[in-house]
């Protein structure tokens, strides 16, 4: 896209900026490239009981199998986002498209869990690699405000559509295909997005005179695959496994040599002061906390469509529609409403309205049975308020933080997305089971103990007596409470939404735009202006 010239230490290096025609091509590469990443997240949910049953894992190996790819992925990202920033975002983009194509071979002509465990890791490798270069490569390209906006607004639809889409497609590609076809998809979008990416994305990157810092980047990775991982062990374990108080001393004592190395440092891989703007930790709260209630509430949907509704694993995918087709149009309203009104008003708005789509299940199963039309209404509101809001969060992340440091900051904002969603599935996960306990009525004695273990169990016994969930029978009982447990923490998760729109409210500054910083910002960069001197004759 264009030869750089030298460039003096801290300086950016220059790059011609795409065409207008361009432009809009490398949006499309890079949403294709995320597309992949964002569906792998969620793809193996349906996957899993045929893959497991063909490798015959055991229940430790199945824990590796879906965590390993989130873990390397969040854990990385922080180190990726400053690779690119410092080496060029090309590359580092580049080099993660291979890694997740070859990891996707791997996985493909896995013939034991640990050869699949292994190629999910480097998936996550590569994932990391991908995804802080996708959005820092969007501020870097639009350089006009509303372009750039409806460009933020195009990753996000991407992102979140395709984690909705993850299980439909996986549903689909499981009725035609053995489990490997998961895998496979991925192999010819990754190698594509590596050739075209070659010959039409542009580079930056920043050269730093000091050294790589190495202890960073291991107390990074330490500190988020810590709070990760215990927040994964807690949702499935409870708080009383002792791993989970060691994850969390782990995370919170290298999270703190993180903060205080980086300080120290004046080129840190990660500058922790970004934080100090309001805009910056106003939207990375936004984004995690709308993560924490979408990503949570999808999965219990899914099982709700599965074990209520008596779907197949297609059909389910099938009724969760309305969420991502909601969640683009949010998305991709958004630069428009933000052209209009205040950012900051906006994104409260938007929160508000993923808070009452959550409200909606409640409120219907209170008026009577929950049908599909209140849950598609719940979807649909919870997808168009959760993709405005992601969107204008984003911008107003990315607006908050210079332009050197694009790549760091694209690394905060997705370590926001993993680290809300993987909370929100472990909080809401472990709420609903427990409340699915608490309502759960009298069931045959032979049965009782291992339905109250889970409704899957309960799903597998019901099914193995011959009344699959949504035909009555013995077990009937534990779908009901399944039920009655989504709704109430449906409830709950509205319950934090509406704390994410006060917080939105009270740390996003008034004036912050799409199009530069807040007063506050250019303050703390350039120092308060200066009142005109007077003649003092």
């Amino acid at each position: 896209m264009g030869r750089h010239r030298a460039a003096e230490p801290d300086e950016p290096v220059a790059v011609e900026v795409p065409g207008a025609g361009s432009r809009w091509v490398v949006l499309a590469l890079l949403s294709a490239s995320l597309l992949i990443i964002a569906m792998d997240a969620t793809i193996l949910n349906v996957a899993l009981p045929a893959l497991v049953d063909d490798l015959r894992a055991n229940s430790v190996e199945q824990l590796w199998i879906v965590d390993g790819y989130a873990l390397a992925l969040s854990g990385l990202l922080v180190t990726a986002g400053a690779m690119g920033d410092r080496t060029g975002r090309r590359r580092v983009l580049l080099i993660g498209y291979g890694i997740f194509g070859v990891a996707s071979i791997g996985a493909v002509i896995s013939t034991n869990p640990a050869e699949l465990i292994a190629s999910r890791v480097g998936l996550g490798i590569g994932g990391a690699a991908i995804m802080p270069a996708t959005l820092s490569m969007l501020r870097q390209v639009f350089t006009d405000a509303r372009e750039r906006t409806f460009a933020f607004g195009v990753w996000s639809a991407v992102f979140g559509a395709g984690m909705a889409l993850g299980p439909l497609l996986g549903g689909w590609l499981l009725e035609h295909f053995s489990w490997h076809a998961v895998f496979g998809i991925n192999v010819p979008i990754a190698m594509a997005a590596m050739v075209l990416g070659r010959w039409l994305l542009p580079d930056y990157h920043r050269p730093v005179p000091s050294r790589w810092d190495w202890a960073s980047v291991v107390l990074s990775v330490l500190a988020i695959v810590g709070i990760a991982n215990a927040i994964k062990l807690a949702g499935r374990n409870g708080l009383h496994d002792p791993v989970v108080w060691v994850s969390l001393l782990v995370a919170a004592v290298c999270g703190y040599a993180f903060i205080r190395n980086s300080l120290r440092r004046r080129h840190p891989l990660l500058d922790v002061r970004l934080f100090a703007r309001r805009g910056f930790t106003g939207a990375v709260a936004a984004i995690a906390l709308a993560m924490f209630g979408l990503v949570g509430l999808l999965f219990l949907a899914s099982q709700w469509f599965q074990y209520a509704h008596g779907d197949s694993p297609l059909e389910a995918g099938v009724h969760l529609l309305p969420l991502p087709l909601a969640l683009i149009a949010g998305t991709l309203g958004a630069p428009a409403l933000i052209a209009r009104f205040a950012p900051r008003s906006v994104l409260t708005l938007a929160l508000l309205v993923v808070a009452v789509g959550m409200a909606v299940p409640w409120f219907a199963a209170r008026a009577g049975d929950l049908t599909y039309p209140p849950v598609g209404a719940f979807l649909a509101l919870t997808g168009l308020g959760a993709g405005a809001a992601s969107t204008i969060a984003s911008v107003l992340l990315m607006a908050s933080s210079p332009a050197e440091q694009a790549g760091s900051a694209a690394a905060v904002d997705e370590v926001s997305y993993e680290l809300g969603g993987a909370f929100g599935v472990a909080a809401l996960g472990s709420l609903a089971v427990r409340l699915y306990r608490a309502h759960l009525p009298a069931l045959p004695a032979e049965h009782a103990g291992p339905a109250a273990e889970s409704v899957g169990n309960a799903a597998q016994i019901s099914t193995d007596l011959g009344h699959p969930p949504g035909t009555g029978g013995p077990l009937a009982g534990a779908f009901s409470a399944f039920g009655r447990a989504f709704v109430d923490t449906a409830l709950v998760s509205a319950m934090v939404l509406l704390l994410a729109a006060l917080v939105s409210l009270v740390l996003i500054p008034r004036d912050l735009r799409p199009g530069g910083e807040d007063r506050a910002a250019r303050e703390t960069r350039t120092g308060p202006p200066r009142r005109p001197e007077t003649d003092r004759r």
